[in-house]
């Protein structure tokens, strides 16, 4: 047994139903004075809650997904302008992503308060988009300082958001089970996480109304952020980055669409990692368990129902080939992703 593995120094609180004492504790514990928030619109209540006992400099709501540039820019503006001291993040990726996208500049420590199962928060993975083009990146300032995570606020959540955003947290723990530096300690955190996500998504398509499902949902959402983060961005990751970028698709649902594919094309060549997701998925194979997952939750099957256009398939074909990371499972051609894409944007089988 023979590896190196980083573990990315943050402090995560877990404080159900007591988001606005957590966070103002982690404010006071890291000395701000000037904090600006950045808070999806979704979120605007609870960030007027948590700004409360704060030292308030300025309430940023210009959150749009994938982060284009020029947002990025008057955030970073809006933090030099108000003397910010700490950025507070309040919803989910895309909030997350821009305060990512600020602290990337400025150097700001980041508090996170998620709202969705996204999973970024627990990253030093930032993305930025301009045009067609994503371009992500890590580096140690885009980590938050501390993640505040509160089960209670996403009783709320919408079963359509439940499926999608749970399915993204899922790709993270899938992809770390073969990301070009997975390790057997990044693989221990993702099955964990697997297993708490498909056992916390179950519980809150039954009960969305009941904490305990969403709880073990976060658990698990931030074990698969972990094992990300150190494992590296896979396949799955790669693809949704491009069609996230070229087509401006959902962030979420464009990663629950896109996952059961890239599980059957990597699955017959990585039999260790297949078995461990299915133990976590308690099925028989892992797109087996997977696919059920998937049906329970109603999830998203079609890229066509998020709006990419039929011929984005080809045209994304080549982009997709030149970002495949290193020691996919799989070998990667273009027949072989023009089948994937194809499948993808049709909603069939994968396979």
């Amino acid at each position: 047994m023979r590896f190196a593995h980083r573990t990315l120094a943050q402090r995560v609180v877990f404080a159900p139903g007591e988001a606005v004492r957590a966070v103002t504790e982690e404010v006071t514990r890291l000395g701000a004075r000037r904090v600006m928030i950045i808070v999806s619109p979704s979120s605007a209540a609870l960030a007027d809650a948590l700004s409360h006992g704060l030292g308030v400099a300025h309430i940023h709501r210009e959150v749009v997904r994938h982060v284009p540039v020029a947002v990025a820019e008057r955030a970073r503006e809006a933090a030099r302008t108000c003397d910010a001291d700490l950025l507070l993040c309040v919803g989910g990726g895309a909030a997350t992503g821009l305060a990512k996208a600020v602290a990337l500049t400025s150097g700001l420590p980041v508090v996170a308060v998620p709202t969705t199962y996204a999973g970024s928060e627990a990253t030093d993975v930032w993305g930025l988009s301009e045009g067609t083009e994503k371009t992500t990146g890590t580096d140690s300032r885009a980590l938050p300082a501390t993640v505040v995570y509160d089960a209670s606020l996403l009783l709320t959540l919408p079963g359509r958001l439940v499926a999608a955003s749970g399915l993204n947290a899922l790709a993270h723990g899938i992809d770390a089970m073969w990301g070009p530096r997975a390790d057997p300690i990044d693989r221990a955190l993702a099955g964990e996480g697997i297993r708490a996500l498909r056992d916390g998504l179950l519980e809150v398509c039954a009960h969305p109304e009941r904490q305990h499902g969403h709880e073990q949902t976060l658990y698990g959402a931030y074990l698969a952020a972990v094992a990300f983060a150190s494992a590296g961005s896979g396949l799955h990751h790669k693809i949704c980055h491009v069609l996230g970028g070229m087509f401006d698709l959902p962030h979420a649902a464009t990663h629950a669409v896109v996952l059961p594919h890239v599980l059957a094309l990597n699955a017959p060549h990585a039999p260790q990692a297949e078995r461990r997701i299915a133990g976590a998925l308690d099925a028989a194979t892992a797109t087996e368990g997977l696919g059920h997952l998937c049906a329970r939750l109603g999830a998203p099957a079609s890229l066509r129902d998020l709006g990419m256009p039929r011929d984005g398939v080809l045209r994304a074909v080549e982009p997709v080939l030149a970002a495949v990371p290193a020691a996919n499972p799989a070998p990667l051609t273009a027949a072989r992703v023009t089948a994937l894409l194809s499948a993808a944007w049709e909603g069939g089988t994968p396979r």
